[in-house]
């Protein structure tokens, strides 16, 4: 057999991780209830030998130094003799039949796979799940779930709508986006991700969402906040004005004398409400902060009411 190191196409300085994360990629592809034919079946044996190998830390030490062939046999050892298969060494000529005494050198079997007490086989079923179950069962196993990234705007996660995505097994899914979606909150579909092995069920779609960032509104748990610009005129005498919200614009009552950060509310005009039964939540509310806001370019009519205004007053008296 080949260099183990280079059946698994892996660096003689890699990592245990590094390793089993090279024979888990190669095992997935060769193995004989994924892949068929006779050279897969081949590749998979061989990358099991040189797992058999590397994979195990006892062995992988001893192949280094020079100990153990690519086969994980001690050097010297000739599987075509018979009994201990030994051509000399500290073993004696005779191989196997050296006194009383009776040498294993490590075959599990008639498996020439499983070596040192284990087999590749085994390890690959932990990695995977277990493809077969024992005698060569093929045992139902779920599906892989898949995870998948999505960014809706904020008004769709506010109020709720349908996505279309395209999954990794190239099948379209209409997705519906819950009324009140949180942004970082994962959604879990069940039964939409790959299909089951041998009769399994199905994995599982994991949705992770972001919502992105509204230009004016900000939320705050089912309420949402916002700043609203009025005029000086406004502000003084009061009045109706315009505030768009998640469902469109309303008409909101100042009060006479307003001042720049006075907080109006609009009752239901936050989150929409979830459910209709006794325990659903009820739409939250839209908090209007106010913000008097002067003309973008000086105005001289503005400018001469001020000065002839003349009513000193000291705005910052709380502050003292």
């Amino acid at each position: 057999m080949a260099d183990p190191y280079k059946v698994l196409g892996v660096s003689k300085t890699a990592s245990e991780a590094e390793i089993k994360k090279a024979f888990r990629t190669l095992a997935k592809k060769y193995h004989p209830d994924t892949a068929k034919g006779d050279d897969a079946k081949k590749k998979f044996q061989e990358i099991s030998n040189a797992y058999d190998v590397v994979g195990d830390k006892d062995k992988r030490v001893k192949f280094d130094r020079g100990e153990i062939d690519e086969n994980g046999n001690p050097r010297g050892f000739d599987p075509n003799m018979g009994g201990g298969g030994f051509r000399g060494g500290p073993w004696g000529g005779a191989g196997a039949q050296g006194g009383d005494r009776e040498f294993h050198f490590g075959f599990g079997g008639n498996d020439p796979r499983q070596q040192g007490g284990f087999s590749a086989e085994d390890i690959f079923s932990d990695l995977l799940g277990g493809m077969r179950g024992r005698g060569g069962r093929k045992q139902p196993r779920k599906g892989e779930n898949f995870e998948f990234a999505l960014t809706v705007s904020f008004e769709d996660a506010a109020r709720g709508s349908t996505r279309r995505i395209v999954l990794p097994d190239n099948r379209d899914l209409d997705v519906k986006i819950p009324v009140g979606l949180k942004d970082g909150q994962q959604i879990r579909l069940r039964g939409q991700g790959g299909a089951g092995v041998n009769g399994g069920p199905n994995g599982d779609l994991l949705l992770t969402v972001t919502v992105t960032p509204h230009s004016y509104l900000t939320r705050d748990g089912d309420n949402l906040r916002m700043e609203l610009p009025v005029t000086l005129q406004e502000a003084v005498l009061g009045g109706k004005v315009p505030v768009p919200t998640l469902t469109g614009t309303v008409e909101m009552n100042v009060p006479p004398n307003s001042n720049s950060g006075t907080t109006l509310r609009l009752k239901g005009k936050g989150i929409p409400g979830r459910g209709t039964s006794a325990g659903g939540e009820p739409a939250g509310d839209l908090y209007v902060k106010l913000v008097v806001a002067l003309p973008d370019k000086p105005d001289d009519a503005l400018k001469d009411f001020v000065t002839k205004w003349g009513r000193k007053y000291d705005p910052r008296a709380k502050l003292k």
